[in-house]
């Protein structure tokens, strides 16, 4: 379990804990974008695109990057990471510690530019990769291949609810830190 570093951040934090074991916890039968089969999926799309807890998410996100030296934007995998790459962009504004979001498409474009990458510049940054919630790993990794292709510095994968199923370990096994403010101990769930 985790908490937060100020008082009222962990306010935040119990407060988005609540939101999302009421309204973003389903049990049924789920395939898991992992592949993997699950009795119940946390749906945090429901909540980082919602306005009582995206502001929090952005604070909470902020909160696990905050020491992390000379990083200078965050994000990931379209579409999941969008939503909170936005969050933590407006939260460090406000709290005078700007950061950058950038989007990792999961192809690149077939015309235009034909980017991978949109948003911030990355080329010799430090960057964080953001998820809702993460079962294997994979899509950050996937992230974390295109970034390092285009010259990125990625130092971190920071997520809302840890599943504790793997990911942690596969993140880590890529010489990246591993970040949670969430994990089911605190939302009363088993891994699965």
């Amino acid at each position: 379990m985790t908490t937060a570093s100020t008082p009222e951040l962990e306010a935040d934090r119990q407060a988005l804990i609540g939101l999302i074991s009421d309204e973003a916890v389903f049990h049924g039968d789920f395939t898991l974008s992992s592949g993997k089969k699950a009795t119940y999926y946390v749906d945090m799309r429901k909540l980082t695109l919602d306005h009582r807890a995206a502001p929090a998410i952005g604070r909470l996100v902020l909160d696990l990057v905050k020491d992390l030296d000379g990083v200078v934007a965050v994000g990931g995998l379209t579409l999941g990471a969008d939503p909170i790459a936005n969050a933590v962009m407006h939260e460090s504004v406000h709290a005078g510690t700007p950061l950058d979001a950038f989007v990792v498409r999961k192809e690149p474009k077939d015309h235009g530019r034909g980017r991978q990458i949109e948003g911030a510049d990355v080329a010799g940054k430090r960057v964080v990769v953001v998820e809702d919630t993460s079962t294997t790993g994979q899509s950050a990794l996937k992230a974390v291949e295109a970034l390092r292709r285009e010259g990125a510095e990625v130092v971190a994968v920071a997520v809302i609810v840890d599943r504790k199923t793997g990911a942690q370990a596969a993140i880590e096994a890529e010489g990246l830190q591993w970040l949670a403010s969430i994990d089911l101990d605190d939302l009363g769930l088993a891994p699965q």
